[in-house]
């Protein structure tokens, strides 16, 4: 029933900024732990920050002091400010919810199976 939406992707020189934006929408959405994930060319799919119901955030150690993930409950969005971007930061970025479906990852102790279609991120040197 949820529906994720990303944008804000882009081609960015590497030290520049990018803000990702997830849209959720779902009529039986009842709350759970909302991530995103990246998955660079060639390698597999990775957790980069997640936050939880209560408002706790988990971030991967590589986006630690760079990245901010929150959530706009006016706007029903996740988001992702993502600073000093590095060109390791290149991949295709993945909103997710948690819980079960056809394709699924952790992230720490949590699984997401709900996912979006994906925003290209791009850091050049």
């Amino acid at each position: 029933q949820m529906k994720l939406v990303e944008s804000g992707g882009g081609s960015v020189q590497a030290g520049g900024s990018l803000r990702l934006s997830c849209k959720y929408t779902g009529t039986t959405y009842s709350g759970g732990t909302m991530a995103w994930f990246r998955q660079p060319p060639g390698k597999a799919r990775e957790g980069v920050a997640s936050i939880r119901t209560d408002g706790s955030t988990t971030y991967a150690e590589s986006a630690k002091g760079r990245f901010t993930l929150s959530k706009d409950k006016v706007k029903d969005t996740l988001d992702l400010q993502m600073n000093d971007l590095k060109p390791d930061d290149t991949g295709m970025y993945y909103c997710a919810l948690e819980g079960w479906g056809p394709s699924m990852a952790t992230m720490g102790e949590t699984t997401f199976g709900t996912w979006g279609q994906g925003t290209q991120v791009t850091v050049s040197s």
